[in-house]
C-alpha cells in the first residue's frame, strides 16, 4: 500500500525466470502504482523484456508471485483485456491492410463502442489504413502501434520504447497522450533508454540491474539519494555502485 492507501496496479514478489543456464530474473520485488507513469529502466540484459512478458502472461515464471490489476497471474488470460501493449517493434500480418488489423483486434477483444480513436485521428492514419501493412513506413507502423495500444481505453498501458522511430512532432503527440491518459486514471509503465524522455513523463521508476530491482520509488527520491539533479546521472550512479 502507498501512503495514500492505494492498492498497486502491479505487484511483483520474488519473480524468478531462467532460460537454460541463464537466470534472467533473480527475485524481482517491485510495485507499479495506479494513475501514475512509472519508468522501467535498466541496461541491456537487465531483464526488462522478460519482466514485461511476465506481466503480459507470455512466459511462465519459475517462481514468485505476480499480481496484475488484482489478478494473480497463473495461466489465465482474462486480465489482459484491460491492458494496452505497445511493443518496441510491432509485427503486424504483412498481407493485411491496416483496417483489417484494426478489425481483427476488435474481434479478438470483443469490444463494442467506447473506443479511443484520438491517435488514429491526430496521426491522420485514415488513408494509411487502406494500405497493406507491408507498404507502410517504419514511422507509420509505429504510429499505428501506438494508436492500437490506446484504442480500448485500457486500465494499464505497457509501452516499450514508445517514441522509437517517431519524428519529433509525432513523439510530442504521443507524450501528450500519455499525460492525458495518466490524468484520466490509467496506470502506465514505460520502458525506455531515453532518460530525458522518462524524466519528462514519469514520476516513479523501477530500475533493474542483473535481474533484480535495485531501486523502486519516486524519481525525486532517487535524485535525492544519489545527490544528482538529472535522472541520467542518478541512474548512472546506481549502475556504478551496483557493479562494485
Amino acid at each position: 500500500m502507498t501512503a495514500t492507501g492505494a492498492t498497486a496496479t502491479v505487484e511483483l514478489s520474488g519473480l524468478r525466470k531462467r532460460f537454460g543456464r541463464l537466470e534472467v530474473l533473480r527475485g524481482v520485488d517491485c510495485a507499479v502504482w495506479p494513475a501514475r507513469v512509472t519508468a522501467l529502466v535498466g541496461p541491456n540484459g537487465a531483464g526488462k523484456s522478460t519482466l514485461i512478458k511476465a506481466l503480459l502472461g507470455l512466459i511462465r515464471l519459475d517462481s514468485g508471485r505476480a499480481v496484475v490489476l488484482g489478478h494473480v497471474i497463473n495461466g489465465g488470460s482474462g486480465y489482459r483485456a484491460r491492458i494496452g501493449y505497445m511493443p518496441q517493434a510491432a509485427h503486424f500480418p504483412e498481407n493485411l491492410r491496416g483496417m483489417e488489423v484494426l478489425g481483427m483486434l476488435r474481434a479478438l477483444r470483443g469490444a463494442a463502442g467506447g473506443e479511443d480513436l484520438e491517435l488514429l485521428e491526430t496521426f491522420a492514419l485514415g488513408p494509411e489504413l487502406d494500405k497493406p501493412v507491408r507498404t507502410l513506413s517504419g514511422g507509420t507502423r509505429q504510429k499505428l502501434n501506438a494508436a492500437l495500444a490506446f484504442l480500448f481505453r485500457p486500465d494499464l498501458l505497457v509501452l516499450d520504447e514508445p517514441t522509437a522511430g517517431l519524428d519529433p512532432v509525432a513523439s510530442g503527440v504521443l507524450k501528450d497522450k500519455i499525460r492525458r491518459a495518466e490524468s484520466a486514471g490509467a496506470t502506465i509503465l514505460v520502458a525506455s533508454h531515453v532518460m530525458s524522455e522518462l524524466e519528462e513523463l514519469a514520476r516513479d521508476m523501477v530500475f533493474l540491474l542483473e535481474g533484480t530491482a535495485r531501486f523502486q520509488g519516486p524519481i525525486a527520491q532517487l535524485k535525492a539519494a544519489t545527490g544528482e539533479s538529472r535522472l541520467e546521472r542518478a541512474v548512472a550512479r546506481v549502475m556504478t555502485e551496483g557493479a562494485k
